[in-house]
């Protein structure tokens, strides 16, 4: 027992554990269930009112986006447009005249199209070099990424521009699309189309019923197209990464988020004809203004019952803590084997008190109880010294047998010599030199023995058949397996009727397992009995089922404790038409060393 120990479990803190339980958990508890609520409920009433705002944002900016496409779709299909960039200009003179018509045309057309500008390229601008520098443009714009893309695309397509330089050198929502002949599939031209931000913030201005309310336009990376605030986020790639968790979710999803230090509860909308989405961003601190003052409150209530908790800790402290700490202090002594403390005696009539004659008493016992240990601890080492004066050596056994056999012989007793070399094999099988894992071939050996003993001390013939592959009797075997099954079979199943009962023994291997089956056709085993059976086998049951058990039982147990819980023996039987037992065993590395280490558990 250590210091450590006793100031972490000791009774002072567990009274100042039940107090804060009693009395300060519940109050948080009741303060945080409260706050959840009601952020719950101001979150709900604020997303619900979100997105009614949002679907009549969204409405109106998809009616916009396709009355666009349509004003462009009317330029790109005007007939005189469609003339004049039916071939480039050979001269000088019909270049300047493309310049002057093109542009005439653009002027009166571009009028009645609502967005900011309105640019005709022609499919190879390097060949209307006049053209493209009276608009401001020149040739070069063939060699920038989005009029690449428009030249290999065929449907239209957005992107956001981010102007550095000119008279409107802010964030453009830009429409590009390649279109055709009127009459042939041949590419005309390139039209582009850029939508302002004073545009868009017809569509996203926030409803201004909370305080530092945003509206965003995203797309489907969650990169940002447009905020009304300024544009203060409209392409910045680090707020891609922040709002990528609003795209491809639920519609009508709703999350807090925590950007540049503040909070905000967003709610975000698909569009149903773009993969782009409309967020509305409100203030948590707005919204939760009112709960945070509720939460001051209840801190104070929460100081007031701490102070409280502090007075019963430090009268527990004075009339039970302390006569606590110096009965601890007896029981290091204790430890250290003084158990004299019959001064520790205390006349209390309280908890304490009992504590305190109670470990009077089991000091007195903890003595008692070591003169009797030391006694039985006198007594173990003499009767081990009389099992060790008394054992026998094996290989002393197993000469003697030899040595019984050998006079056999010479007295023409060869039942006798031959049964005793049996008995005398299967004790060298047996003894397997003291290691646990032997051989297939070797268990097999040792189970024929046992099988000559049996024969010779009926004195009738057991009919045995084995069907082991050479290659598999080589491989390691946990040694005594077979023969407690094959006594089994020999007892309880052939044995009134040794004229027509055999033993079969099977060996083959399925993959990294060693899979033998010893079947009998003997009177096989009753229904209840062998559900039993595989109870027991089952439930490692500590009880057994008779005599027919205790062999199968202990089999088992020695498979499981040796290889684990997938290794157990199967036993399936019919009334009168024989049993099958099999039994699983893994395939073990041929290492002699392994083999040892094992021989040695």
């Amino acid at each position: 027992m250590n210091k450590a120990g006793i100031a972490l479990g000791s009774l002072r803190n567990k009274v100042i554990l039940i107090f804060l339980c009693i009395l300060i958990v519940p109050f948080l508890w009741f303060a945080y269930y409260t706050h959840v609520k009601a952020i719950e409920g101001i979150s709900n009433a604020n997303t619900s009112m979100s997105l009614s705002f949002l679907v009549q944002a969204r409405k109106s900016f998809e009616l916009y986006l396709s009355r666009l496409n349509d004003q462009l779709n009317d330029l790109i299909g005007n007939k005189q447009l469609q003339d004049l960039l039916e071939r480039p200009p050979s001269g000088w003179e019909e270049e300047e005249a493309f310049t002057v018509n093109m542009l005439t045309l653009l002027n009166q057309q571009t009028a009645s199209i609502d967005a900011f500008r309105v640019h005709l390229y022609p499919i190879e601008p390097e060949r209307y070099t006049d053209y493209m520098n009276t608009i401001g443009e020149p040739h070069i714009v063939q060699d920038e990424e989005w009029f690449r893309r428009a030249q290999h695309t065929v449907g239209p397509f957005w992107r956001l521009s981010m102007p550095l330089r000119g008279r409107y050198a802010k964030p453009l929502l830009a429409y590009s699309k390649r279109f055709t002949g009127l009459y042939d599939q041949r590419p005309r031209g390139i039209i582009a189309a850029d939508v302002s931000e004073d545009q868009l913030a017809r569509y996203f201005s926030p409803s201004g019923n909370i305080e530092g309310q945003k509206l965003l336009l995203l797309d489907e990376d969650g990169s940002v197209l447009y905020d009304s605030a300024a544009n203060e986020w409209t392409g910045r790639e680090e707020m891609a990464v922040r709002f990528s968790g609003l795209t491809g979710g639920e519609p009508g999803q709703s999350r807090t988020l925590s950007i540049e230090g503040q909070k905000f509860l967003a709610s975000s909308l698909k569009l149903d004809s773009r993969p782009w989405y409309l967020v509305s961003l409100s203030p948590l601190s707005e919204l939760t203004g009112t709960i945070d003052e509720i939460n001051r409150v209840m801190l104070w209530f929460l100081v007031g019952y701490l102070l409280c908790c502090v007075g019963v800790v430090i009268y527990f402290t004075v009339h039970f803590t302390q006569p606590v700490v110096r009965l601890v202090q007896l029981m290091r002594k204790a430890e250290r084997g003084n158990f004299h403390h019959r001064s520790a005696w205390s006349e209390r009539n309280d908890e304490v008190g009992w504590l305190y004659r109670g470990f009077i008493s089991l000091t007195m016992q903890i003595e008692t109880l070591i003169e009797e240990a030391s006694r039985s601890e006198w007594k173990k080492k003499e009767l081990e010294f009389q099992v060790l004066s008394h054992q026998i050596n094996p290989h002393f056994l197993y000469n003697t047998l030899e040595s019984i056999r050998w006079k056999a012989e010479t007295h023409g007793r060869s039942d006798i010599s031959e049964m005793v070399a049996a008995l005398g094999n299967l004790l060298r099988l047996s003894l397997n030199q003291g290691k646990e894992v032997t051989t297939l071939r070797r268990e097999l050996e040792q189970l024929k023995a046992y099988v000559q003993i049996e024969q010779a001390r009926m004195g009738r013939t057991i009919r045995i058949l084995y069907a082991v592959e050479p290659e598999l009797q080589q491989l390691p075997f946990l040694r005594l397996l077979l023969q407690p099954l094959v006594e089994n079979a020999i007892q309880h199943s052939i044995r009134d009727n040794f004229e027509q009962g055999k033993i079969l023994i099977t060996a083959r291997r399925e993959k990294d397992d060693l899979i033998l089956d010893i079947i009998d056709n003997g009177k096989g085993i009753p229904a209840e009995t062998l559900e039993k059976l595989n109870c027991d086998i089952c439930e490692e049951s500590p009880q057994s089922t008779g005599s027919k058990g205790v062999g199968l039982r202990n089999v088992n147990e020695r498979l499981r404790l040796y290889f684990g819980d997938a290794y157990r023996l199967q036993i399936e039987s019919d009334p009168g038409a024989g049993t099958r037992i099999a039994l699983r065993h893994p395939v073990m590395k041929l290492d002699p060393l392994q083999d040892e280490a094992r021989g040695e558990k």
